[in-house]
């Protein structure tokens, strides 16, 4: 009969991966080993190899967690929205303070997601470049609701890229407890959506 797994083990799998995500942060993927991963860990390179049997498999649980959890606010925004009678447009703004708190306890897993997929092999690429274009899918979808008029076929792969642009390189830049926060900057993205989208 096999040995069940412990409690624990998810939760050292977390911490693994908060580290290795650092680790990637800091050095790039390529430049870190398993045995910068197992020292940052406190532990040895045999002990991390009883969690993951190799960097990438660190690489693909991390982008993996990390684009079902894009998907799963997404969720719970569309929920929200329903469950308060948000319009679409209020939908919309929801979801970018939602992507930017996110973002603001992930900016290592959101840099790993966007400087490490391609170092995947092609399956498990393409499970996370898939995910990737149902979030990107979805964001199209909440932004020609919120402004049917401004967001139509010929433009809304630019708009939606234009959005991104704006929400997700903010962790080479955007700072807990810099000069703006998470929320004010969110703020600022929203208006610029609406002054420029009416």
């Amino acid at each position: 009969m096999a040995r069940p797994i412990s409690a624990s083990h998810d939760l050292r799998r977390d911490e693994i991966l908060n580290v290795a995500a650092d680790c990637f942060a800091r050095q790039s993927y390529p430049a870190t080993s398993m045995n910068d991963i197992a020292a940052a860990c406190g532990t040895s390179k045999a002990r991390l190899y009883h969690y993951y049997e190799s960097k990438e498999a660190i690489l693909f649980d991390l982008l993996d967690r990390y684009t079902q959890k894009l998907l799963v606010i997404i969720g719970q925004v569309q929920a929200t929205a329903h469950r308060q009678a948000l319009d679409e447009r209020a939908t919309l703004h929801e979801l970018i303070r939602a992507f930017l708190r996110e973002y603001e306890t992930s900016a290592t897993r959101h840099a790993a997601l966007l400087g490490s997929t391609q170092f995947l092999g092609e399956e498990q690429r393409e499970v996370i470049l898939n995910r990737q274009r149902d979030v990107v899918s979805a964001v199209t979808r909440f932004l020609r609701r919120a402004y049917p008029d401004r967001v139509g076929k010929t433009n809304q792969t630019a708009v939606t890229m234009t959005l991104f642009g704006m929400i997700n390189w903010t962790f080479t830049w955007l700072r807990p407890g810099g000069a703006m926060s998470y929320p004010a900057f969110a703020d600022e993205v929203i208006a610029l959506l609406d002054r420029g989208l009416n």
